[in-house]
C-alpha cells in the first residue's frame, strides 16, 4: 500500500506532461520522456539485475492514455505504443521527488553509449 494518494492526474493539452497532485500537497510536472525513459516495465528496467535498458529517442513521445490499475497504480501508454509500465503512487512521487537527478543518470548512460534523445536515437 502507498503512503500517499493522488488527488489529480491530469495529462497536458501537448501530451507531454503529466501533473499529479498528492493528498499531502505534492504537485509534480512530469514529462512524458522522463516517464518513458524510466517506465517500471521489464522492456525497460530488464527481469533482473545489470539488464536495464537505456532507451535512446524519446524526446517527442507523447502520453496517449492513463489507464487505473487497481486503487495504487496507472499504467501509462505513449505514442510510440510502449504501454507496459505499471506506475505505482510512491513510484510517480518519487520521480516528482527524485525525476532531476534519475534523468541526469539516463543521459550520462545516453552520453556514455553514443546514444540521444532525439527521435534517431543518434548524436548528431
Amino acid at each position: 500500500m502507498s503512503d500517499v494518494w493522488p488527488t489529480e492526474l491530469r495529462v497536458s493539452k501537448d501530451r507531454h506532461h503529466l501533473r499529479v497532485t498528492f493528498d499531502n500537497g505534492a504537485s509534480f510536472d512530469l514529462p512524458a520522456e522522463m516517464l518513458r525513459v524510466l517506465s517500471p516495465s521489464a522492456e525497460v528496467q530488464g527481469h533482473g539485475p545489470g539488464q536495464k535498458v537505456t532507451v535512446p529517442g524519446k524526446r517527442n513521445v507523447g502520453i496517449m492514455s492513463i489507464t487505473p490499475t487497481g486503487n495504487y497504480a496507472v499504467r501509462i501508454g505513449f505514442d510510440d505504443m510502449h504501454d507496459t509500465g505499471i506506475f505505482t503512487w510512491s513510484y510517480l512521487r518519487e520521480l516528482g521527488e527524485k525525476g532531476h537527478e534519475l534523468f541526469a543518470a539516463y543521459e550520462a548512460e545516453l552520453k556514455e553509449k553514443g546514444l540521444s534523445r532525439d527521435p534517431s536515437g543518434r548524436p548528431h
